[in-house]
């Protein structure tokens, strides 16, 4: 267990968040890399038997994206509820652009998969997997380009994904729910109402919080809705002591289990779940697999609708006036952002696999996002490695 001490020091979430996403961004890409070429190996075999082997009720990819990636929800439901009453999205003028920016590069790529794949009969399910943003990979992709990407893209990336994560689970919550049992999901409401009470009750200790965050993972499990949206139900209970202005307070709750599991998940977690779930033979696959409607569509919705979507949401918001454009940073910049927008991997594969339980689509899908989101990272990559610089400094306005 991690020790109180680390804490006495208030840092900033912010700068230790996308400190250790790039550092876990860059293991993550290595991960899935060792995935693929392991799954074209003379180990293939030994890989893909042994995500399979049961542990207790469940195989070991179940634990991996059912019980693991919870913790990574719970993550993700601790960042959406700092930023947005602690931090970069806590006043409304700030949420504008992030907010506009992500709906818009969440709607043009599941639009563009329906216009490629929508028609095929039993493919309209998958609409939501190019429409997610990996943090990680796409922060891990700027950290290699050090300061030719301006620190204003880096956060405006950090809060449009945290927004983007935002309707990731909703949209986990509201389409991808079959099944539904009621007692269980009436345990775990009353489940995350002890943790609301132990909220208002001034309980500032996280143990409490943790023992029922368990207990309300197993009823969701057994609800039938997906058991990672209980992780995100736990972080809204969780307390938080504000500090405008100011490094994160040491003696808030919320800051200390997220400086506490960021390590754990940037490093272990995320790189486990891509090295579980990237792994895809190429053995026999022809053009025919390729460019099916499937994996096309997800790749056109990553690569091309997520750089639409993105790119013309933040140019009409500068050009109404609704928003600045990223101080420091070009109109070929932002788009080198845009393009980075399009890396999937992490989310639109936990989506993939929600959608489409057929081993074959399952890989079909992998395809799709292996392909945009490689395509996309390369892409924005050399745009932004390439692009020249703002004479302007980062704390000057830029001009709309």
């Amino acid at each position: 267990m991690l020790m109180l001490d680390a804490f006495d020091r208030p840092r900033s979430a912010l700068r230790e968040f996308l400190r250790t996403e790039a550092a876990g961004g860059i293991l993550l890409i290595l991960a899935a890399l060792l995935a693929m070429i392991l799954a074209n190996s003379r180990w293939a075999e030994v890989y893909f038997e042994s995500l399979h082997v049961h542990l207790g009720p469940l195989s070991l990819l179940h634990w991996i994206n059912d019980a693991l990636m919870a913790l990574f929800f719970l993550l993700v439901g601790l960042e959406i509820k700092r930023e947005f009453i602690d931090g970069s999205l806590s006043n409304w003028s700030d949420r504008w652009l992030p907010v506009i920016a992500a709906a818009a590069g969440m709607a043009i790529p599941a639009i563009t998969y329906l216009l490629i794949a929508g028609r095929t009969p039993g493919l309209a399910n998958g609409w939501a997997i190019p429409a997610a943003t990996d943090i990680a990979f796409a922060i891990g992709v700027l950290a290699l380009l050090g300061k030719r990407a301006p620190t204003s893209l880096k956060l405006l990336l950090t809060t449009v994904a945290i927004v983007d994560d935002m309707g990731a689970v909703l949209i986990i919550a509201l389409a991808y729910t079959k099944g539904i049992s009621g007692l269980a999901l009436l345990v775990g409401a009353l489940l995350f109402c002890a943790m609301l009470i132990l909220n208002r009750s001034g309980v500032k200790k996280l143990w409490p919080y943790m023992v029922l965050a368990v207990a309300l993972w197993l009823a969701v499990f057994l609800s039938g809705v997906h058991a990672t949206i209980a992780g995100v139900l736990a972080a809204l209970a969780i307390p938080i002591r504000t500090s405008p202005g100011a490094p994160d307070d040491a003696k808030s709750p919320l800051h200390r289990l997220e400086h506490r599991l960021h390590p754990w998940i940037a490093f272990a977690i995320v790189p486990l779940f891509g090295f579980a779930n990237a792994g895809v033979s190429l053995a026999g696959v022809g053009m025919e697999q390729i460019m099916g409607p499937l994996p096309l569509g997800i790749g056109a919705g990553l690569f091309l609708g997520k750089q639409i979507g993105i790119f013309a949401s933040i140019r009409g918001a500068v050009a109404l006036g609704i928003a600045d454009r990223p101080a420091g940073a070009t109109w070929l910049q932002v788009y080198g952002l845009a393009l980075i927008c399009g890396i999937g991997f992490t989310m639109s594969l936990f989506i993939g696999g929600l959608a489409f339980s057929d081993p074959l689509l399952s890989d079909e899908v992998k395809i799709g996002v292996l392909g945009g989101s490689v395509l996309s990272a390369v892409a924005g990559f050399l745009l932004l490695r390439l692009a020249p610089g703002s004479p302007r400094k980062e704390g000057s306005m830029a001009d709309a």
